[in-house]
């Protein structure tokens, strides 16, 4: 098959917003969209990069349509099981009534294999979000799709054309064997390790610093738990040898909406030779700030905007760990293509991902250090949490990271967003300060792979967090682990505290770095129970997952 057939064979099992060669918006390419929308969820076969492969897909597609509406209008999706099992849409980062939030067990009791089951609800926002399976690991398999609501009002961003671009991991190992491999054997994708050939040659740790992790069980080069070894990344459902494609015209300000739906996967997200205006951050409007580079994780959302010229460019979406990237390219015609640059080092954590901040401590020459005067799992640091097999360290000295550029872009060389340069565009909605503080940790056991919220993991029994309607909380998140983990809150935005009070960025997910912490301002404006949990699917998956509730006082009313 020729090259060209062959991309019309891809095109032909993808909706128009994903096909490469598409001109984008204003053009008029097929979406969902009205009142009344109709999905349905059920097993596609679909090619990876030529290769064969299975998915369970919405309405035969991966990604998914793309569902377009309107600030202010009423949605009606019915969603029909054609599976064999049951199945589930949560609408990320949507303010909709905690029934039509769409996870089993916590909001509704799913959908049976066969039936049908209608979300009705408000839009209340506008903005990029998107869609997944919250049944099982069927967000692994290809179960997603991007939402695009247009605001009510004049979009304060400027722009003549956008085209949606939607990041994932896809393996040909099904995710219950890719779960079940972690669980058996500690860094079981990670084919970047430390070796004594490195070693001889100067290369990583010294032999010092590799004895001292080693004895703490550590292991420096442990990123992401899943990697380029069994995944293949995807834009808009093409692998890197698809190539997808979107056009522009030469001068124009072109909006990309990048949404990243990995399982698993942090990206480092560049487009060599432009610069990206970021005008928006998990939907809500930012001021705008020009980067070079952006660290994206599970489930987050970035709108930029780029203004290339009369030549082709290429998007590049390195995993954090640097075992593979996706790629995409913008050309002003079809066909052209420009040079994908080859995949850099692969970072190391250090002792600031270890919970010790290595600036603020006296008599410590470089990175070697006496750690047995320190107890990296000493429960004073953290009396809340239950100590037990599944809670490998505590972090000593976490530190407040959203000023930090994510792991493996210290030294790139070029501006990289951080936390800190994200303004809200329009005051917090509420002023108020808090009128009380929590503390949570995130903990695991990265060679068990047990992860959990203050060392328990999430069961039926498990206590929920508790708020009262309309409080206003700071809730800190604290990061014990050697991973980063996107911590995402159904249902509600949250003000990440950032130095930037009255403006402080609101998001629906927020990146917690290696033994950091991060602050947020919540208001629990909506009552019902809510899903909060690490993105990362296999975390969720292993127990980092509980239930915010939210009541009204007693005798303020039902």
């Amino acid at each position: 098959m020729s090259a060209l057939g062959g991309a019309g064979a891809l095109n032909a099992l993808l909706p128009g917003w994903a096909q490469s060669g598409t001109p984008g918006r204003p053009a008029d390419l097929p979406t969902v969209s009205g009142p009344d929308i109709a999905l349905s969820v059920g097993h596609t076969a679909f090619k990876v990069d030529g290769r064969a492969a299975h998915a369970v897909s919405v309405n035969g597609t991966v990604p998914g349509p793309l569902v377009r509406l309107t600030e202010g209008q009423t949605a009606r999706i019915s969603v029909t099981n054609a599976l064999q099992e049951d199945t589930s849409i949560h609408w990320h980062g949507l303010l909709v009534p905690f029934q039509m939030d769409g996870v089993p067990g916590v909001s509704f009791p799913g959908i049976k294999p066969g039936e049908t089951f209608t979300y009705e609800f408000k839009v209340r926002q506008a903005g990029t979000y998107w869609y997944h399976s919250h049944s099982g690991l069927q967000e692994q398999l290809g179960h997603y799709g991007p939402i695009v609501i247009e605001p009510a009002a004049a979009d304060p961003v400027a722009f003549d054309r956008e085209h949606v671009v939607m990041l994932s991991d896809y393996s040909f190992m099904h995710p219950h064997e890719i779960f079940r491999k972690m669980k058996a054997q500690s860094g079981y994708f990670n084919r970047q390790k430390q070796t004594v050939a490195g070693l001889l040659a100067g290369k990583d740790q010294s032999f010092v610093e590799r004895k001292e992790w080693s004895a703490m069980r550590m292991d420096p080069t442990d990123i992401l738990d899943v990697t380029g070894a069994t995944y293949a990344y995807l834009v808009n459902g093409h692998g890197p040898q698809d190539n997808w494609t979107g056009l522009f015209e030469p001068g124009e300000r072109v909006r990309l909406r990048i949404i990243n739906a990995g399982a698993m996967t942090i990206f480092n997200v560049r487009i060599p030779g432009l610069k990206l205006s970021v005008v928006q951050a998990d939907g809500q409007n930012v001021r705008p700030v020009e980067v070079e580079e952006f660290q994206i994780s599970p489930a987050e959302t970035y709108d930029v905007i780029v203004q290339p010229q009369d030549r082709a460019y290429t998007l590049v979406a390195e995993a954090a760990d640097r075992s593979g990237t996706g790629r995409a390219t913008l050309a002003p015609r079809a066909g052209m293509t420009a040079e994908v640059p080859p995949l850099r080092e692969r970072p190391l954590l250090n002792m600031r991902d270890m919970g010790v901040d290595h600036s603020a401590m006296t008599g410590m020459e470089g990175m070697a250090m006496d750690h047995s005067a320190m107890s990296m799992r000493d429960p004073r640091n953290a009396p809340q949490v239950t100590l037990g097999p599944g809670v490998q360290m505590i972090s000593p000295m976490p530190a407040d990271r959203t000023g930090d550029p994510g792991q493996g872009l210290e030294n790139v060389g070029h501006k990289v967003l951080v936390y800190t340069d994200l303004v809200a565009l329009e005051p917090n909605p509420d002023p108020r300060p808090p009128s009380r503080e929590m503390e949570i940790h995130l903990t695991g056991n990265m060679e068990r792979f047990m992860w959990a919220f203050d060392g328990v993991g999430f069961s039926h029994l498990k206590d929920p967090i508790p708020f009262r309607l309309d409080e206003r909380v700071r809730v800190t998140l604290v990061n014990d682990s050697m991973m980063a983990h996107p911590i995402h809150l159904h249902g509600h935005f949250f003000e990440v505290v950032t130095g930037n009070p009255g403006r402080h960025p609101r998001k629906h997910t927020v990146n917690v770095l290696p033994g950091g912490r991060v602050a947020f301002d919540l208001t629990a404006s909506d009552p019902g129970d809510w899903a909060f949990h690490c993105h990362l699917l296999y975390h969720m998956h292993a127990g980092m997952f509980n239930v915010v509730t939210i009541r009204p006082l007693e005798g303020a009313g039902a």
